[in-house]
């Protein structure tokens, strides 16, 4: 009976995701949407990262153009949210692609070096370009129009939005779990744990490295598009470099290994987060502390740590 008690975890789960604005109040709507977001921005990074062995420094990147390119939209054009969000995907592609076809061609720290240099550029083009990106005060002040297909949402209510992002999220989330079990995923994790002997079969290591890296850049430009009409904004905070250790330090801490770790560590670290500041100002410095103890303890991730433990009580 062990195989079905992941699959009834899910169902159960997303039950309670279904259920949550009938039950709680809009502060916890908010805050669990934050999470849905940020905890699809740290699969796609888990994606490199986890399953692919490539430690990006510079995908929040791709997250902020995915912001800009859905909050330009929805201010100049007035488009759907949809297409917006199909604008967002297809922005962090075309970002990833470029900065991925010179960045796979190095291996472990040069990677993560040059991928943060590309990740400070896109941010300095976004804070100085004044005439588009409006600079350090970002774009702000778009109306959140219809959802698009013949759906007439109010997206402006909170409850109503997080349906939308619970829904986009899951089926994200879904297409992503395929291509980790797909011959696709398995290829990027025998690229992980032995490049050199995958490259000796025949297979070209940087071209599937490049994809990896384009299509984790394609689902960061999703979750980039989804947070702009969360937030009301979007703000060159988004892209910068400083970003893009929150995927990083989502996926140690729920667990690299596993598919939902990083959704998982998206959850700890933004209830922490919000638990924290709300009692001290000193809330970077216990964060961080608590943040390092949870790393030094669970060497697998909270997720997988829990997860290990009990397979060996049975």
């Amino acid at each position: 009976m062990k195989q079905y008690y992941t699959p009834i975890a899910l169902v159960l789960v997303l039950a309670g995701l279904f259920f949550l604005p009938w039950i709680t109040p809009y502060f916890y709507i908010f805050i669990v949407t934050e999470i849905l977001i940020l905890g699809l921005f740290a699969a796609s990074f888990n994606l490199i990262f986890g399953y692919t062995g490539m430690l990006s420094f510079g995908h929040a990147a791709f997250f902020g153009i995915g912001a800009y390119a859905t909050a330009m939209l929805l201010q100049g054009a007035q488009w759907p949210l949809l297409a917006c969000l199909l604008a967002s995907i297809a922005a962090g592609t075309i970002l990833a692609l470029v900065i991925g076809f010179f960045s796979v061609r190095l291996n472990e720290v040069y990677f993560s070096m040059l991928t943060l240099a590309f990740g400070m550029m896109v941010f300095a083009v976004v804070h100085q370009w004044r005439s588009v990106t409006n600079g350090s005060d970002g774009i702000a002040g778009f109306q959140m129009g219809s959802l698009g297909l013949g759906f007439e949402l109010a997206l402006g209510n909170p409850s109503v939005y997080y349906y939308v992002v619970l829904f986009i999220v899951v089926i994200a989330t879904a297409i992503l779990y395929l291509i980790c079990r797909s011959s696709f995923g398995l290829i990027l994790r025998a690229i992980r744990q032995n490049p050199e002997r995958v490259a000796f079969c025949g297979i070209n290591v940087k071209s599937y490295r490049l994809a990896a890296f384009t299509v984790s850049g394609a689902f960061a430009g999703l979750a980039g598009g989804l947070m702009a009409p969360f937030l009301r904004i979007a703000s060159p905070e988004l892209v910068h470099w400083s970003m893009s250790a929150e995927p990083i330090l989502m996926s140690i801490l729920g667990g690299t290994g596993y598919f939902l770790g990083p959704f998982f560590g998206a959850g700890m670290f933004v209830l922490l987060e919000t638990w924290i500041t709300s009692m001290t100002h000193s809330w970077m410095l216990v964060l961080g502390i608590i943040l390092a103890l949870m790393v030094m303890f669970f060497r697998r991730g909270v997720l997988g740590t829990l997860l290990d433990r009990l397979q060996e009580r049975k």
